[in-house]
């Protein structure tokens, strides 16, 4: 029998009742029913076995066990550093990148970024759609997505702590699998995938990432659309890394 998911911030063992969005979405869309088998989980990595043991109106009641961690959310640490793109696109970078296993989004301004923020309505949107691909997948974890950040911040804080940085280059100096290989051999530690916009970025800020320690990686010998290239970089870290 399939198992229904459902969001529940402050998971804990025993009874529940659900009202609103969540109790709806599994009321009337879902169409469940009293001893129907549930995973409830917090959006943190934490899930939640139960059942459902009643059904009204207006509400669902639901009977949890002990909340465990979700071995769907283990794994390396990698955040995608997504240049601002056109349209909706980054709806789609997002979705792929929970589904895979990336851990947060941060959006950001690049020279060349044909927008220079999100409205509120498309932040709201962007972090919908986190939770959306979570609770399909599978993972008990919902990325954030961040505000807008500047390339220059982008920079700075890629680079603290540790962290691991490719930047998306298409005449990098490091083939993706070297690169890959590299990270895996130095045991995965967080890693920042940072790509561009549409039109690439700058050699400037090219060379103010190399500067900064991060290292120029190619995919290939195709270069990879701005929407496709995040979630390629990222589905081959993860997959390595599995």
């Amino acid at each position: 029998m399939r198992v229904r998911r459902v969001r529940i911030p402050d998971l804990a063992a025993g009874p529940r009742t659900l009202y609103g969005a969540e109790a709806h979405h599994l009321a009337r869309v879902l169409r469940v029913a009293p001893d129907d088998p549930v995973e409830a989980f917090d959006g943190s990595g934490r899930r939640a076995a139960g059942w459902v043991v009643r059904v009204t109106p207006d509400a669902v009641e639901l009977h949890l066990d002990a909340p465990e961690a979700n071995p769907a959310d283990a794994g390396p640490d990698v955040t995608a550093w997504v240049a601002l793109l056109k349209g909706d696109a980054l709806a789609g970078v997002v979705r792929q990148g929970t589904e895979l296993g990336v851990a947060r989004f941060v959006p950001f301004r690049a020279a060349r970024s044909e927008r220079p923020t999100l409205t509120p309505a498309k932040a709201t949107r962007y972090r919908r759609v986190a939770a959306e691909a979570a609770k399909q997948s599978g993972r008990a974890h919902v990325p954030d997505v961040t505000d807008v950040v500047a390339f220059e911040d982008a920079l700075a804080g890629v680079a603290a702590g540790g962290t691991r940085v490719w930047v998306a280059d298409p005449e990098g100096d490091v083939p993706v699998h070297a690169a890959v290989a590299d990270w895996r051999s130095a045991g995965t530690p967080p890693l920042a995938v940072v790509t561009g916009p549409e039109g690439g970025f700058t050699p400037d800020e090219v060379e103010a990432a190399a500067a900064g320690g991060a290292q120029r990686v190619r995919f290939g010998p195709r270069i990879l659309r701005a929407e496709t290239a995040p979630v390629a970089f990222a589905a081959l870290a993860l997959a390595e890394a599995s």
